[in-house]
């Protein structure tokens, strides 16, 4: 059975190159993909560094489990580390049919602007 998600990507040290590979990855990992432009925000938490986000949406048949074990191998091939505050790539799963995650980020207004593109 096909699942409709949306996934959120950001980035915040070569951020342009770090978004495109990504979405490379999500592009042959989901079928129906669609992608919103990018949009620049600065790090909520304060450090001064600019994130560049998009968004995706596409139709997997993994469930939320295998999907979510996916996103954080992409994240370790891209050489994400949980200690450094260095963020080449976080994908985070936003939508997983009709269940929605991290329902903050939600509200925030990259997310807001960027979803018109792929609904």
């Amino acid at each position: 059975m096909k699942h409709a998600v949306i996934i959120a990507l950001g980035s915040n040290i070569c951020q342009n190159a770090h978004i495109q590979w990504a979405s490379q990855q999500l592009e042959r990992l989901l079928s129906d993909f669609k992608m919103s432009s990018t949009l620049w925000t600065e790090d909520i938490k304060g450090s001064g560094k600019m994130y560049m986000n998009r968004l995706v949406c596409g139709h997997t048949e993994m469930s939320v489990k295998e999907l979510e074990n996916s996103l954080k191998e992409l994240e370790a091939q891209c050489g994400r580390l949980p200690s450094s505050p260095d963020v080449p790539i976080d994908l985070d799963l936003m939508q997983y049919d009709q269940r929605r995650y991290h329902q903050k980020d939600w509200e925030r207004p990259y997310i807001q602007n960027l979803i018109p593109d792929i609904l």
